[in-house]
């Protein structure tokens, strides 16, 4: 699990300041650590949960920091928003995402079915995979309901 001391501790790595509208940003990613927020969602939340004055400017240059450092991860769900989560340090492989057509939850999938692939094309192409990045599109069981009936 992530935490501010961590946080801290990695953008003191990158010779930057904890400033305030840094740790809101932060606290908005570690209180909402399940979710894919865009820039415009951070933005909503700290409206709604903070006293301070934070504008989408800051909260967009603060996401390409912590993007820069690799304390977030920047995704393309094809919405024309990009999301952010947190890098998971201890894993290998980032999870996958299901992604719905009908309501546009995103839904993270664990299980990594690929590893045997990238088994294969090693030894086939000699060619070392760093890391993959799979994203399934379909519709959730609420808006597969909602289309049926």
């Amino acid at each position: 699990m992530t935490d501010m001391g961590g946080l801290f501790q990695k953008l003191q790595e990158g010779r930057y300041n904890l400033t305030n509208q840094r740790k809101i940003v932060l606290q908005v990613f570690l209180d909402h650590q399940n979710e894919h927020l865009s820039a415009e969602d951070v933005h909503q939340i700290v409206k709604r949960q903070s006293s301070d004055n934070i504008g989408l400017a800051t909260v967009y240059r603060s996401l390409e920091l912590l993007t820069e450092l690799e304390v977030l991860q920047k995704m393309d769900f094809g919405d024309g928003r990009s999301r952010y989560e947190f890098i998971e340090a201890d894993t290998p492989h980032h999870h996958h995402h299901l992604i719905c057509l009908g309501c546009g939850i995103v839904i993270e999938f664990e299980e990594d079915l690929l590893e045997s692939l990238e088994t294969t094309i090693f030894k086939n192409s000699n060619f070392t995979i760093i890391d993959h990045e799979v994203k399934f599109y379909g519709y959730c069981q609420e808006c597969q309901k909602n289309r049926e009936g």
